[in-house]
C-alpha cells in the first residue's frame, strides 16, 4: 500500500530548483504524511519523527541523505501548491477505499479546534470532509473560509473525489 501512496505522490511537481534537491520530494512527502498520522504537530516534531523512524522509512524509500531539517520541511511544503498535494492524496485514498455502488459517503463541515490566530486576525479553519462509512476512511477535505462557504465547497469536494455510484449524505447546511 505504501508503494501505491508513493506512486501517487510522485506525480506532484517539485517546486525547488534542481540545485536545491538534496532530499527527494517523495521522501519529504512520505515523511510528513507518516509523521502527521502518528501525531506530529509541527515541523520540529516531523523532523524528530523522521530521525526516530529512519530505518522504518527506508523500507519504502532510500533516504540517502537522512532526514531534512525542520526549516527545509517547512520551506518545501509552503511552496507546494495545496491543490496538487490534495489531488494526489485524494486519488490515493480513493484507490485504497475502492468505493462501490451503494457505499455511503458522508459529507460534513467542521471548524478545526485551535486553528484560529487572533493575534493576526485569522478565524478558525473550516473544512468540509468526505467520509467513506464502509471503509472507515476519510476520502478528502476542502478548506473554506467560514461555515457559510461550506455550500460552495461541497461540489468542489465531490468533483475532486469522483465517487460515482455512492450514496452521498449531507447535513442540513448542505
Amino acid at each position: 500500500m505504501s508503494s501505491d501512496l508513493i506512486s501517487h505522490l510522485s506525480v506532484i511537481k517539485d517546486p525547488r530548483a534542481d540545485k536545491n534537491k538534496l532530499y527527494p520530494l517523495e521522501e519529504i512527502l512520505l515523511l510528513c504524511i507518516c509523521a502527521v498520522v502518528s501525531g506530529a504537530d509541527g515541523w520540529a516534531a516531523i523532523a524528530d519523527f523522521g530521525r526516530d523512524k529512519l530505518d522504518w522509512l527506508r523500507q519504502f524509500l532510500p533516504y540517502d541523505h537522512g532526514i531534512p531539517s525542520e526549516d527545509c520541511l517547512g520551506w518545501v511544503m509552503a511552496r507546494l501548491p495545496a491543490h496538487t498535494f490534495q489531488e494526489a492524496f485524494a486519488a490515493w485514498t480513493q484507490a485504497v477505499a475502492q468505493i462501490q455502488d451503494g457505499d455511503v459517503v458522508a459529507i460534513d463541515g467542521k471548524r478545526l479546534r485551535r486553528s484560529h490566530d487572533r493575534r493576526n486576525g485569522r478565524a478558525a479553519l473550516h473544512v468540509v470532509s468526505a467520509w467513506a462509512n464502509e471503509q472507515q476512511l476519510a476520502l478528502g477535505q476542502v478548506a473554506t473560509t467560514e461555515k457559510s462557504n461550506e455550500i460552495t465547497a461541497i461540489p468542489e469536494l465531490l468533483r475532486l473525489l469522483e465517487i460515482r455510484g455512492a450514496i452521498v449524505t449531507l447535513d442540513a447546511m448542505g
